[in-house]
């Protein structure tokens, strides 16, 4: 086989991507030197709670839109057609329940970290146990993301391939450090318009060079790359209409719905309102990004029909093949080729940035300053900046890591896929089951990483112990697109259907969060009932989402109670209004019922009556109240009452 080919970047090529970087950069300067500068923990972590719907949505786009989905789309609509947009009908209830279930719970109980609503649900032991779960997807997620667009660039065009992670990484860290949230949210506004015009431009151009869009789509039909809709209900066909309709809404709900780093882009906004459009604006992006991946995919295909790169040994995997033809099409047009690199690590810079913050953000809300709960603001502010720069420096640790990994690399993307599902379970336990107890949740939660990583490893070694009939092409490297590395691939295309144990390792990686956030709410309700399920008093206010008593409207209200189905969520205030909120707060046996205008440093708290200036954060009990007052955190949930009034 023919040795990789290798492409040649222009000195305007270079240029253009430094001046990315630069960019970034001077965003994260900007807001590290104006406004408050990040003097607090507010500020630092939740934008001061002050972001629009615009820039909240944008930046929730490029969260999710990666670099491995910039190589990975295009890759996949070249190998098996276009049957990967039916991914876009998940988007719909992937969102609509976020922002009207999730949203509204989460930003009326006026958290910082989405786990701290585990412990006002259950206890601290479940929060700790959904954060240290989230900490570890994190990270072995990121140095990933970081490791794999650089591996592809350096096999193509030759770029120095750790000159290009250190330079992210180090940028990165920088900016996130620096800047706070602010920073992060404004840097993947700019990175999700480089994204948009690096994509556009290689669509465009790849498009007239095959003789325009017409010309491609008669290609395209001729290659039977246009797929209609494949209504096979069978779990182990990788894509059909049904395992990337409704499984992708599971998986679209573990990303936008309970993941942190989405979480607190919502709870950064100035009102729920905001939260909520902010939602409905990513929808459309969403569509038009899903779009511009396949038609990539679909000119890729015109350009080299059956005839790939990969084929003839130009490159070695599928996640080189998309910066391959980049570098082909925009050969003769320097610059161009810059705008998509830009566009790729924009993709890399966005999901890392957006991961080092969550990471600090929960590392501090939930881990440290319940330990040290009489912390002073400058001194969390600081440690929350160390944390982010500490998380930066894993980030590269892991990079290096990764690049000794070698065939185990997709299975470090694959635990990002594994852990979310759980994660996905257990807030579904816990906000839509009042009767699930804290030793369900616990036990729910370990039961679904056991069999996530029973399926997700069992497949891996199926799949490795299997010699493929071909090369790579029919089975994506880019594991944000094939999650699992799951063995249906090539199980599928066997006339025997496998079963048993086989079947199960077999699932479309499609399924993996529904069947593992199923196995966390099924095991968790059992428990839950053998060892004495929560009663309506042990509930604390607004954590649960009224479903079932809507549900189960029918049944006579002496078993809805005892069902626990009758606790409302809290109510929406109205329009225009600041939202004020209650929390109890016990300090030896006395309960202080303070009343907050949150979001703002020197809010009113009423005191028994008395008004008392906050001078800090009321987030977390740091009014500036007569004697000590215990953090919320170190308390008994029961202890704490929080709810919109």
């Amino acid at each position: 086989m023919a040795a990789a080919v290798q492409m040649q970047f222009t000195k305007v090529d270079y240029v253009i991507f430094a001046l990315l970087l630069v960019a970034s950069t001077g965003i994260g300067l900007f807001y590290a030197f104006s406004g408050g500068r990040q003097r607090t923990t507010q500020e630092f972590l939740m934008a001061d709670r002050s972001m629009s719907c615009l820039p909240v949505s944008l930046s929730l786009l490029a969260t999710f839109q990666s670099a491995v989905a910039i190589l990975g789309a295009p890759s996949e609509v070249y190998a098996f057609g276009t049957q990967y947009w039916f991914l876009g009908c998940s988007y719909f209830l992937g969102l609509l329940i976020p922002a009207h279930v999730f949203i509204p719970v989460f930003y009326r109980l006026r958290l910082s970290s989405a786990y701290e609503y585990l412990e006002l649900r259950f206890n601290h032991t479940v929060r700790v146990c959904g954060t240290v779960t989230f900490i570890f997807q994190m990270v072995v997620y990121m140095g990933v993301v970081l490791y794999a667009p650089a591996l592809a660039l350096n096999a193509v065009t030759g770029f120095d391939l750790w000159g290009a992670v250190l330079a992210m990484g180090l940028v990165c860290t920088l900016y996130t450090a620096l800047g706070g949230l602010k920073a992060v949210i404004w840097t993947d506004v700019f990175q999700t318009v480089v994204m948009f015009a690096g994509q556009l431009a290689v669509i465009v151009v790849g498009a007239n060079q095959a003789g325009g869009m017409a010309e491609v789509w008669r290609k395209a039909m001729n290659g039977s790359r246009i797929s209609g809709l494949d209504l096979n209900p069978d779990p182990l066909q990788r894509h059909t209409f049904w395992t990337l309709g409704v499984g992708g809404v599971f998986l679209m709900l573990a990303l936008y719905g309970v993941n942190q780093a989405q979480v607190q882009r919502y709870l950064s906004s100035r009102s729920e309102k905001e939260a909520i459009m902010s939602c409905y604006v990513v929808f459309p992006c969403q569509q038009v990004v899903l779009c511009l991946g396949c038609l990539m995919g679909l000119v890729m295909f015109a350009r080299y029909g059956e005839d790939s790169p990969l084929d003839k040994g130009y490159v070695q995997t599928t996640d080189q093949m998309v910066l391959y033809f980049v570098m082909d099409v925009f050969s003769g047009l320097p610059g161009l080729s810059g705008l998509f690199v830009a566009c790729l690590f924009s993709g890399a810079l966005s999901t890392i940035s957006s991961a080092f913050n969550s990471l600090a953000t929960v590392t501090m809300e939930d881990l440290i300053k319940p330990q040290f709960p009489d912390m002073t603001e400058t001194r969390a502010t600081l440690l929350s900046k160390g944390l982010a720069l500490v998380y930066g420096l894993v980030c590269l640790a892991m990079a290096y890591i990764a690049s000794r990994m070698g065939s185990v690399l997709q299975a470090a993307f694959s635990i990002f896929g594994m852990v979310g599902g759980p994660l996905l379970g257990l807030f579904c336990l816990g906000m839509f089951f009042p009767w699930a107890n804290p030793v369900g949740a616990v036990v729910g939660l370990l039961a679904g990483l056991a069999m996530a990583f029973w399926i997700g490893i069992g497949s891996f070694v199926m799949r490795m112990s299997s010699t493929p009939p071909a090369p790579p092409l029919n089975a994506t490297s880019l594991p944000l697109l094939d999650v699992g590395g799951t063995a249906a691939t090539l199980l599928n295309s066997s006339s025997t259907r496998p079963s048993g144990v086989h079947a199960l390792y077999s699932l479309s990686y499609m399924w993996y969060s529904a069947h593992n956030s199923a196995t966390v709410v099924l095991v968790g309700l059992v428990v839950s009932l053998l060892t004495g399920p929560m009663k309506e008093k042990e509930l604390t206010p607004g954590t649960v989402f009224p479903v079932l008593g809507t549900l189960l409207f029918f049944l006579p209200e002496r078993y809805r109670e005892k069902l626990c189905c009758v606790t409302p969520l809290g109510q929406k205030p109205a329009e225009g209004t600041v939202q004020p909120y209650r929390r109890a707060q016990r300090d030896g046996e006395v309960v202080v019922l303070e009343e907050k205008e949150p979001g703002a440093d020197g809010a009113h708290v009423k005191t028994d009556g008395a008004h008392v200036n906050a001078g800090r954060d009321a987030e977390h009990g740091e009014a500036g109240v007569s004697g000590p007052i215990k953090p919320s955190c170190q308390m008994s949930p029961h202890a704490m009452v929080e709810t919109a009034l």
